[in-house]
């Protein structure tokens, strides 16, 4: 079975020796979480929590957490605790094939 390079991997996905790097757009207050598609280079997602006091971070975690089927504690905010543009971290084993599998978990039709 082949698994993909790290080098194809879309623009919003970057693998390190921690884990899998997801750069986000964040639109809070929406009336549904989901994802709506791209935004310079980031995947854009709509969460349904306010941006105030981190309930948008934890909520785009907790939502990441179910979505990837791993545990919240894996998961960390890296860049933009305060900015709708967002790094989280996904730490798990630094492989091409296991971050592909996380990315066809989060856009199941492009993965």
């Amino acid at each position: 079975m082949r698994t993909a390079a790290a080098g194809d991997l879309p623009s919003y996905a970057k693998l390190t020796r921690r884990g899998l790097e997801l750069d986000f757009s964040v639109i809070p207050n929406a009336k549904r979480t989901e994802i709506v598609g791209l935004h310079d280079g980031a995947l854009r997602v709509r969460l349904q929590a306010p941006p105030v006091d981190g309930k948008a971070n934890e909520a785009l975690l907790r939502w990441l957490a179910e979505r990837l089927g791993v545990g919240r504690a894996s998961l960390q905010v890296l860049r933009g605790q305060t900015s709708r543009r967002k790094a989280v971290l996904v730490e798990s084993g630094a492989d091409a094939g296991a971050a592909g599998a996380l990315l066809a978990r989060l856009v199941p039709h492009t993965a």
